[in-house]
């Protein structure tokens, strides 16, 4: 990546001027006493001054020879990630990963998976992708990966182990249901296109859309699916029933073409930096899906752009929001491009409904709140430490209607291939009470 343009940043919504200030390390034997040392109030260098000494300390006392990159580089790391839990200085490794993400692209073996009962458990294998190639089903359970178990490993930590360079190989351990031996299978790793939206016709004029999360394609995906199911019937789209459950946001942009694809004018959100207003985004005439009646399923793990959205349409009273309270993030990230190929994701903006609302650790109250049949413990954003506080308290919304989960209702249906035609027969307890409350 050139370092022509050291300072490149993702447009969001306002231009940001960065002042860098640079200073060199001292170097030199390190003493027990700083003679002559100015106060703090007359010398701005001072922090500066101090980390160089603190560094020139490391290099010729540690116990061991220690490296002066790997120490700036834990340096940065650690200055910006004391700021907020979504701030994160990012080494080239790091960045070209997040990059990848960003535009629906990454090298490893292609299945998606999930948590359940603390199994990591297939969702689907991607069509086409080495996983599908290799035999994997839905519902195998990866036990172990290069022959390390995964029990109690974290879901981004399980990911980055199969995910690697293209040609690399990765080895599986899987636990397959009707089957008393371990399936075990080498595959190697690709190039993966992942898609962000799916879709599905459903009965009595609902289009089912599945929205995984918000990367450079989306819109342009979101465009195909409706396109594609207008061709597939002569039958008008009368509903749409936007799934964005487990969707953990992404890029804003994307989130903001979405949802002018589902408003016909007004507000879509604000953005606003130490307590000034930035940018007011606005829908415009002509949306692809401005006509249908429209219900948008949540989870607590529904979380940033994807709350914009669903902010955005519950403001405008275009749609009812069905699920759990969302996660609750509602701070917008700007990437930042350093030399060298490193990058920074910095906080600089929270974004608010079109009626005002901050989701900042309050996340979206649903119109129809789906209690789960099992309770369990949910982090949100403000269980998060060091999260940017709210600025608003209360809980509910007037006229919530609550619903109780059925102890027999089942997992949520993620394989939009699983989705029966009349989801309200259905064991997905949430996405039923979504489907009857715009097929009536």
């Amino acid at each position: 990546m050139s370092t022509a343009r050291p300072w490149r940043r993702r447009a969001i919504s306002a231009l940001w001027k960065l002042a860098v200030v640079g200073a060199a390390f001292a170097g030199g034997a390190a003493t027990s006493r700083l003679a002559g040392a100015a106060p703090e109030a007359e010398s701005p260098y001072l922090p500066f001054d101090q980390m160089s000494r603190v560094l020139v300390l490391v290099e010729h006392n540690y116990v061991e020879p220690a490296q002066r990159e790997k120490l700036l580089d834990g340096a940065m790391r650690g200055m910006v990630s004391e700021l907020d839990p979504h701030s994160s200085y990012m080494n080239t490794e790091e960045f070209a990963e997040f990059q990848s993400d960003t535009e629906g692209r990454f090298a490893g073996i292609g299945v998606e998976v999930d948590l359940r009962d603390e199994n990591v458990t297939v969702i689907a294998p991607i069509e086409g992708s080495p996983a599908a190639r290799a035999g994997v089903k839905s519902g195998d359970r990866i036990i172990a990966v290069n022959n390390k178990l995964l029990r109690g490993a974290k879901i981004d930590r399980i990911v980055d182990m199969m995910r690697g360079a293209p040609g690399t190989k990765v080895h599986l351990t899987i636990a397959r249901d009707g089957q008393e031996d371990l399936v075990e299978l080498d595959i190697v790793r690709e190039i993966v296109q992942v898609s962000s939206v799916e879709a599905k016709r459903l009965d009595r004029g609902v289009l089912y859309i599945r929205l995984k999360q918000f990367q450079e394609t989306t819109h342009e995906e979101l465009l195909k699916a409706v396109g594609k199911a207008r061709k597939e019937s002569s039958d008008p789209i009368e509903s749409v029933l936007l799934d964005m459950r487990y969707n953990p946001g992404g890029l804003v942009d994307q989130a903001e073409l979405v949802a002018d694809e589902l408003l016909s004018e007004g507000a879509i959100y604000s953005t606003r930096h130490r307590g000034k207003v930035l940018d007011l985004v606005e829908a415009t005439q002509g949306g692809a899906l401005v006509d249908a009646k429209i219900v948008i399923l949540v989870n607590e793990y529904t979380a940033s752009a994807a709350e914009l959205v669903a902010g955005a349409l519950q403001d405008h009273k275009r749609c009812k929001v069905v699920g759990n309270v969302t996660f609750g993030k509602g701070s917008v990230q700007t990437i930042f491009e350093l030399p060298g190929g490193s990058g920074m994701r910095l906080t600089t903006m929270r974004y608010y409904t079109p009626g005002g609302r901050a989701i900042q650790a309050q996340g979206i109250e649903p119109d129809v709140l789906v209690k789960p049949a099992k309770t369990s413990t949910v982090i949100r954003e403000k269980d998060l430490q060091g999260h940017l506080s709210a600025e608003a308290t209360g809980s509910g919304r007037p006229g919530q209607v609550v619903l109780q989960s059925p102890a027999d209702a089942g997992l949520p249906t993620l394989r939009i291939a699983d989705i029966p035609l009349d989801p309200s027969k259905g064991k997905d307890f949430a996405l039923a009470k979504a489907f009857e409350s715009i097929a009536k």
